[in-house]
């Protein structure tokens, strides 16, 4: 009972589920009964979650492989032309023919054969690289840091057109985040970093230090970026939903309404009291910056998106003592390019 055997019993033990460890292929017989199914995988077996239980959800089955592809990844070879993918789903009646073989037998090895004997099917995997299929062997720790890398790379890519702040997370994910899955704290305390930054975004601008706070709320999108990175590599989830599309939401929320009333500060003379007018350019500048990627379906719009961006800009801005002209003009560039394009599209659609 290695650490992690115990680790993954109470785990099951909390949801209910019993589990047992047995030492030998025999020991099957008293667990698994004529009227059971019994899914196998092949010690050291690495893939991709949500694509194993889709094609093990599909019935009962062997998996196999090309030979070129499976032997070279270390599968043992079936037959001619295919070899095994380490997993099946198999009647539970088939776990009787255990008890002819010697106690030492490879038990994944000999149920595999005596599944393809018996007439089950064999179910061929995707070509690796179509449709997120990850499908290898690991023996070693070398192995295993070797392909640590290009399965970060794989969950990291694709899924949503990139920008400067995407860009930015994906290279530091790719560097880092090996490094915090390993520490054991992942996208959690990332997610705490990037809350930390949004509020000292807000305290710098209290404190009238309205660019800092503007700095502190695109790195704040940055690190969420890299939080929904992480996530997505801890989970495997099929959609890649990160850390969850409501608190990734509520996120871009409260950056929206931190750089809202930071500008607003800043357009307040010093000493002025709080007047609710200053409030309604920033928001119809962000409200602006939400309507158009939603309205107007191009690549370019993904940038409005791009708080880091937004944020970086209008610290720029007001640090050169234009930061009011620079949110009326942005509001106001936005407006015209919306009802630029918005006309341009309907001149191009047949009535």
């Amino acid at each position: 009972m290695s650490p992690e055997v115990a680790g993954l019993q109470h785990q099951a033990e909390a949801a209910g589920v019993s589990f047992h460890v047995i030492h030998g292929a025999r020991a099957l017989l008293g667990l698994v009964t004529a009227a059971d199914e019994l899914i196998a995988l092949g010690d050291g077996l690495f893939v991709s979650a949500p694509q194993a239980v889709a094609l093990l959800g599909q019935g009962q089955g062997v998996l196999v492989q090309p030979i070129e592809q499976g032997l070279a990844a270390g599968f043992e070879r079936i037959d001619l032309n295919h070899a095994a993918a380490a997993a099946m789903r198999v009647p539970g009646r088939l776990v009787e023919r255990m008890a002819e073989l010697p106690a030492d037998c490879d038990a994944i090895s000999a149920l595999q054969r005596i599944a393809l004997q018996a007439g089950i099917p064999q179910r061929p995997l995707p070509p690796l690289g179509q449709d997120g299929v990850f499908w290898s062997l690991i023996r070693s720790e070398a192995d295993a840091q070797a392909l640590e890398p290009v399965w970060i790379r794989q969950r990291t890519g694709g899924g949503e057109a990139l920008n400067l702040s995407r860009g930015i997370a994906r290279s530091a994910v790719h560097a880092y985040g090996p490094s915090l899955l390993h520490a054991g704290s992942g996208a959690g305390s990332v997610v705490i970093a990037a809350v930390v930054l949004a509020v000292l975004g807000l305290g710098s601008g209290w404190f009238g230090l309205v660019p800092l706070g503007l700095i502190c709320c695109a790195l704040g999108w940055i690190v969420r970026e890299a939080a929904v990175m992480l996530a997505r590599i801890q989970s495997d989830a099929a959609d890649r939903g990160g850390i969850g599309l409501s608190r990734r939401a509520a996120y871009g929320w409260l950056i929206d309404g931190i750089m809202v009333a930071l500008l607003a500060w800043n357009a307040a003379p010093a000493g002025a009291p709080f007047d609710p007018d200053r409030l309604f350019p920033p928001l119809m500048l962000f409200a602006l910056l939400r309507i158009l990627p939603t309205a107007i379906d191009h690549r370019w719009t993904v940038w409005l998106k791009d708080r880091a961006v937004v944020g970086l800009s209008l610290a720029v801005a007001v640090m050169a003592g234009v930061g009011s002209e620079a949110v009326h003009l942005a509001a106001l560039a936005l407006a015209a390019g919306g009802i630029l394009v918005s006309s341009l599209k309907a001149r191009l659609t047949p009535p």
